[in-house]
């Protein structure tokens, strides 16, 4: 069942948050209010998860001036992310809150469980200030995903939010030409 469209289901973590130093409490609550990246990845410690956090690091300060927050999750303990982040040139470079899942509710519940293999999948989440999923994108343990692909999906989002009767077509970018669905767009595009 799709989950775009629904509310993100409740939750309450710890994590580490590089930024400050320190393990912080998380709930659904605190994506409440702004665009959030809620990014699942496998495992710490591991080969192209580090690639894929630093790179959505690399697009961290685009997505703040976005007014979007970043988190990555995965089925580890925030005792194991700040281990990896203080032995990691790649993770040591992370602003954002790694949120952890040991007990692994949070993905199943957000349906991004491999049961068998008891990970996170590789899934982002873009989620609304009101906290109901505007996309969201798995990919196969081996294929990476390229974070600058979300800033345009959050700017987007934002367009058709603050634009009610308009939608942004394939390929949109900033100021790019919106269509107005209707019956004179039938057929015609």
């Amino acid at each position: 069942m799709s989950q775009i469209g629904k509310k993100i289901p409740e939750f309450k973590t710890m994590g580490y948050a590089p930024s400050k130093e320190e393990f912080v409490e998380v709930s659904n609550k605190d994506l409440e209010g702004k665009w959030t990246v809620l990014m699942f990845y496998p495992a710490d410690f591991t080969f192209v998860c580090p690639t894929e956090l630093e790179d959505m690091q690399e697009q961290y300060g685009k997505l703040k001036e976005l007014g979007a927050e970043v988190y990555s999750m995965s089925t580890d303990t925030h005792f194991v992310h700040k281990a990896w982040h203080d032995h990691s040139e790649a993770i040591s470079k992370l602003e954002f809150t790694m949120l952890a899942d040991p007990h692994k509710s949070i993905a199943r519940d957000f349906d991004v469980l491999d049961e068998e293999a008891g990970l996170a999948q590789r899934a982002t989440f873009i989620i609304d200030p009101d906290g109901v999923i505007q996309t969201l994108e798995i990919n196969a343990d081996g294929i990476g995903r390229d974070a600058s692909q979300v800033i345009d999906k959050i700017r987007a989002g934002q367009f058709v939010r603050n634009n009610p009767g308009q939608v942004c077509p394939a390929k949109w970018k900033q100021s790019g030409k919106t269509l107005t669905p209707g019956l004179d767009l039938v057929g015609k595009i």
